[in-house]
């Protein structure tokens, strides 16, 4: 069974460019070449997103690997395929990494008991809007959101995985 999805590496120093390609090869098992454009949010920095298909769980190995390197800024997200959910994982220098669960819309699904345990403990209003924006990514989202902005229009380098 095979899924898709997309890495977005939203700026990372020059110097890393290469680790980066390397890296997604690894996970890949097949060569990468991105086309790296400037970052304008970031000057000095480099943006690159590439689309992929794989085996589920192709996403999670991707974002284990791109996590080596603390300073670079990414999303990888993974479509549902039958009987997987997506997921969806973004990573800021400083925050560290959010992973959620995705339906085939895109959007990040919330599960009962989720929902549940934050119901139960939040005690005020105040306590369960900081709850939900912590379940949904909302920092992560907050931060990442003027560097996704850059790559409208931006260059797709469509990868397989081998195997």
């Amino acid at each position: 069974m095979q899924t898709r999805g997309v890495v977005y590496v939203h700026s990372t120093p020059l110097a890393v460019c290469s680790h980066v390609e390397w890296a997604i090869a690894r996970v890949l098992a097949a060569p990468v070449n991105l086309h790296w454009t400037a970052q304008p949010v970031e000057p000095g920095a480099r943006r690159a997103e590439c689309g992929w298909t794989g085996r589920p769980g192709t996403g999670a190995e991707l974002a284990a690997a791109l996590r080596q390197w603390p300073m670079i800024r990414f999303e990888v997200t993974e479509e549902p395929s039958p009987g997987v959910d997506g997921e969806r994982f973004m990573y800021v220098p400083g925050r560290g990494l959010f992973r959620a669960t995705v339906g085939a819309a895109g959007d990040i699904q919330l599960g009962e008991d989720r929902l549940r345990g934050i119901l139960a403990s939040a005690r005020a209003p105040e306590a369960l809007a900081h709850a939900l924006d912590k379940a949904l990514g909302t920092a992560w989202d907050a931060e990442l959101e003027p560097y996704r902005y850059a790559g409208d229009g931006a260059p797709v380098t469509l990868l397989t995985r081998v195997g």
